[in-house]
């Protein structure tokens, strides 16, 4: 069952229960699922039962008492525990691990992608900064898996303006006003709409329009790098302006370009590199990738698995927080679960491929196929050979 299923099977679970008259709430059109939190357990967790508390008009652990039995007796739910002031935390049943994969599979580069910015306009103002300019250049593809369309728009950032860098709206035009130079990835940009003096004339044929609310609009103003990033190369160096959150100070070293694992960027391209030969490996072996489950004893194979579920949530959070560093982050994660995973994959002397093997194959391609998708979304190049 994959993160999408599950969040269909929490919004039946909660039908039931409303049909059923144990709660008189409207049904979310969403349900949000997501990795287990600290504290948390199992496979996935929610927060529906804090969601409906208040329109229930009752206590969050008494939503998530009366959602439990209808979750447990879901297919392919094998146990509901509540944690937390009403979290429902879910262990799935067999197959989770496979319909993962196989999701992945079917999606590719699309897998994590949403529509939660659905037909959204968002602006985003830069200054003629080149760290600025990566992480905005980056947020335009990120933006879009999400649905939405990021424009951006460069601003002159005045010395007076002295505030702490990272994302705000200070020191350019207000909240709500037309903005020059818009530049937006994949369309030409359209010359900006003159600001009105004198207040629209209702239009008894468009009345929408007199309502329709103006994009919120973000300043992007992360640390600046302390000297020229562009001789590290283009992956290195955009590596080195992503990986830092907007506040931190970019470090600008060849530390980056070394071949070690205490440097995070090889270790994501590594990672990704190993898929493709554990592929070309397997081939050798006439062994073939087939989703399967993954047992939990195995090392790293529930890292990431979990690390794999929870790439939509982070390419979401990375969009509504114009955020790009998370998703570095998460890559480094994944990387590194995969990196623990790989040494079970093939088979060992003359041991023959088994079923367990392709599964384990088909779990590291789905990894491969991750890292790729992010590393493309960060701009950076994922080689099948390192």
């Amino acid at each position: 069952m994959t993160p999408v299923e599950l969040s269909r099977t929490v919004l039946r679970a909660v039908r039931r229960a409303v049909d059923e008259g144990e709660l008189s709430v409207v049904v979310p059109v969403r349900a949000v699922v997501t990795p287990p939190g600290p504290g948390g357990c199992g496979d996935y967790a929610t927060n529906i039962a804090l969601q409906l508390a208040r329109p229930a008009g009752r206590p969050a652990r008494q939503v998530a008492e009366i959602l439990r039995p209808h979750l447990t007796r879901s297919e392919g739910v094998a146990d509901v525990a509540i944690t937390g002031p009403g979290f429902l935390n879910i262990r799935l049943g067999g197959g989770a691990g496979a319909s993962l994969v196989r999701e992945i599979q079917r999606r590719r580069d699309a897998y994590g992608h949403g529509d939660i910015l659905a037909g959204q306009i968002v602006p985003l103002r830069v200054p003629y900064d080149i760290r600025a300019e990566v992480v905005a250049d980056t947020l335009v593809r990120i933006v879009a898996t999400q649905g939405g369309r990021a424009e951006v728009h460069h601003i002159h950032i005045h010395r007076s303006c002295a505030e702490p860098a990272g994302t705000d709206l200070s020191c350019a035009e207000p909240a709500g006003t037309d903005l020059p130079q818009a530049k937006t990835a994949g369309t030409d940009p359209s010359p900006a709409e003159p600001p009105r003096t004198n207040a629209p004339q209702a239009d008894p044929a468009r009345p929408h329009r007199l309502h329709r609310p103006r994009p919120q609009i973000t300043t992007l103003r992360p640390t600046p790098a302390p000297e020229d990033p562009t001789p590290l190369g283009p992956d290195a160096a955009r590596w080195a302006l992503l990986h830092p959150a907007a506040h931190d100070r970019p470090r600008i070293s060849a530390d980056h370009l070394l071949q070690r694992e205490s440097n995070p960027l090889f270790r994501v391209r590594y990672a990704h590199a190993r898929t493709r030969a554990l592929t070309r490996n397997a081939a050798a072996l006439g062994c073939t990738g087939d989703p399967g489950d993954v047992p939990e004893d195995v090392p790293g194979g529930g890292e990431l698995v979990g690390a794999l579920a929870g790439y939509p949530a982070v390419l979401t959070q990375a969009a509504l927080h114009r955020a790009p560093d998370r998703l570095a982050r998460h890559l480094v994660t994944t990387a590194d679960a995969l990196l623990a995973f790989q040494h079970t994959v093939l088979p060992l002397g003359d041991e023959k491929p088994s079923a367990a093997h392709r599964a384990r194959l088909a779990l590291a391609e789905a990894a491969g196929t991750v890292l790729a998708g992010g590393l493309s979304l960060l701009g950076i190049s994922a080689p099948d050979y390192l």
